[in-house]
């Protein structure tokens, strides 16, 4: 594996099935962020919401979006893929990393189910007290982790 590979696979691997995360959305000059409880599948973001909510629509107008963990900024393109319940995979990681979410939301009529599939990852990290940026540009296959210097 190219140093790329191996360290976007360590990042998977660091990051877990299923966080709490912020999704940041826009739809012309206007950006919103909430928290929901997303599970990553194949190195895929997964989420649920209602069709009715301000997120769903802003996806709809434009499907790139951001999702943002303590020192994590994930960038990507968000698919709707249909129902929570046509996916066994995602039902599966969504009821063992968030049960009640499940219980209380994945079978209503309005949810549906979308994908986030990441095009970069900016994250901050500290090695004995110094900080870096670590960045993966999924694109273009391209890592990188550079000191950070304030000037």
């Amino acid at each position: 594996m190219n140093n790329f590979s191996n360290n976007i696979t360590a990042f998977f691997s660091e990051f877990g099935k299923g966080r709490k995360m912020v999704l940041s959305t826009s739809e012309g000059n206007r950006v919103s962020s909430r928290m929901m409880s997303v599970v990553r599948i194949n190195d895929r973001f997964f989420f649920q919401t209602d069709a009715t909510m301000k997120k769903y629509h802003q996806i709809s107008a434009n499907n790139y979006v951001a999702l943002c963990i303590d020192n994590i900024q994930i960038e990507g393109k968000c698919t709707e893929i249909g129902h929570p319940f046509d996916s066994t995979l995602f039902c599966d990681a969504f009821m063992e990393s968030f049960k009640g979410s499940f219980d209380a939301y994945s079978g209503l009529m309005n949810e549906r189910l979308f994908v986030v599939e990441p095009v970069y990852i900016e994250r901050w990290i500290y090695k004995d007290a110094i900080p870096y940026i670590e960045t993966f540009d999924i694109e273009k296959q391209e890592y990188s982790i550079v000191k950070y210097i304030g000037k």
